[in-house]
């Protein structure tokens, strides 16, 4: 594992942060890539499990690749196995299983792709290159701005406003920026959602009737399960925050990776699945405009169920710095945390599954901070914006 952490390291320009040049992986000649990482996950906090009288699942550390792209996943792996194929090869080497040189990297890649059970995605058709696009914008307006308010009074608004329409047309014919109108979405991911948008509801309402027979049994299998698992307040080690730390805010966006081990049971994996369920739903079609719930920081955000379903991994990209992220969701979403997180080993205790728990700041904060994982090489579009 040293020696991929060490090839892994060659990406890097500063702090895990990746040169977009970078001879193994070049992200920034994919103009469809918003933000993308690799890191090793390794189950650092399985002995928790010990106190469910139980020993830890084994689990071998194992090396993801993850990234936010425009249009589809499977046409954005081709374009990267055959682009960035060498460099690709070199870092999955250090994989178990892996194809080796003369082996179909492509296939390799979709074979261990792994569908998460929750995305989030901020704002839902805006690409890479509307991103520049909008900067460039800013940028012109911003630099011109006090010339044309001198030039037009500050009074007249309307005048304003028509004389900045000009200037971004003047802009746009000298060839110095562009503009391109958004691309439709593609029929059949319109056809998917739609049938997504509708089954999920139908579905809901198809089970409804068992839910309320069993609902009774149900509340107090929760009330039981709430009341006697182990409250593990432990507080994350030195040497484990400083390894983290050394790749905060070292950019306007973080990231931020965590893995857990799922509590045992049938009933906390059905409860949590049906939270991912709920999660993803309200993610694609609800919240889909700059804002989850009332936290409007996040960029990207997925949720994939590992191992068998024995551990979540929890990836996200968001604005500002870890501490403010955190008072983010306790000050505004905590039933939201408890909803899905409280399904996993060392969360602080809930009550009715969405009171306390992460309302339990320093509790929570900790249980964070000792399941967070740091990104090997984690590379972003748009570094500045």
């Amino acid at each position: 594992m040293a020696q991929l952490r060490e090839l892994l390291g060659t990406m890097e320009s500063r702090f895990g942060q990746a040169d977009p040049e970078n001879e193994l992986v070049p992200f920034g000649r994919f103009d469809r890539l918003h933000v993308a990482r690799f890191v090793i996950l390794e189950a650092l906090t399985s002995g928790e499990l010990r106190s469910y009288g139980m020993s830890p699942y084994p689990w071998q550390p194992a090396l993801v690749f993850l990234g936010d792209c425009d249009g589809d996943a499977g046409s954005f792996l081709e374009q990267l196995a055959e682009q960035a194929g060498p460099g690709l090869r070199r870092i999955f080497s250090h994989c178990k299983g892996f194809v080796g040189t003369g082996g179909d990297l492509l296939q390799w890649m979709k074979l261990f792709s792994v569908k998460p059970s929750a995305n989030y995605i901020n704002w839902i058709g805006r690409t890479v290159q509307q991103v520049h696009e909008e900067a460039a914008l800013h940028r012109t307006l911003s630099d011109h701005l006090a010339e044309i308010v001198d030039e037009v009074g500050r009074e007249n608004s309307r005048a304003l406003r028509q004389r900045l329409l000009t200037h971004v047309e003047l802009e746009k014919a000298a060839g110095r920026i562009r503009l391109s109108p958004p691309a439709a979405a593609p029929f059949n991911w319109r056809v998917r959602n739609l049938l997504h948008m509708l089954g999920v509801p139908l579905l809901l309402l198809l089970v409804a009737p068992l839910l309320l027979i069993a609902s009774p049994y149900l509340v107090w299998r929760l009330r039981v399960l709430e009341e006697s698992d182990p409250e593990l307040v432990i507080r994350p080690g030195r040497g484990h925050i400083a390894r983290l730390s050394i790749q905060e805010d070292r950019n306007i966006t973080n990231h931020f990776n965590v893995l857990g081990d799922v509590k045992p049971g049938l009933f906390r994996l059905g409860l949590l699945k049906i939270a991912l369920l709920l999660l993803d739903y309200s993610a694609r079609h609800v919240y889909r405009r700059g804002f989850l719930t009332r936290v409007r920081t996040i960029h990207f955000a997925r949720w994939v169920l590992l191992d068998n379903n024995r551990r979540l991994f929890f990836a996200s990209n968001y604005d500002g710095s870890l501490e403010s992220y955190m008072d983010d969701f306790i000050n505004k979403v905590a039933w939201g945390l408890n909803l899905v997180f409280s399904n996993g080993v060392g969360y602080p205790r809930t009550r009715w599954l969405i009171k306390q728990g992460a309302e339990r700041e320093q509790e929570f904060k900790y249980t964070l901070r000792r399941h967070q994982l740091p990104s090997e090489v984690w590379y972003k579009a748009y570094p500045e914006l």
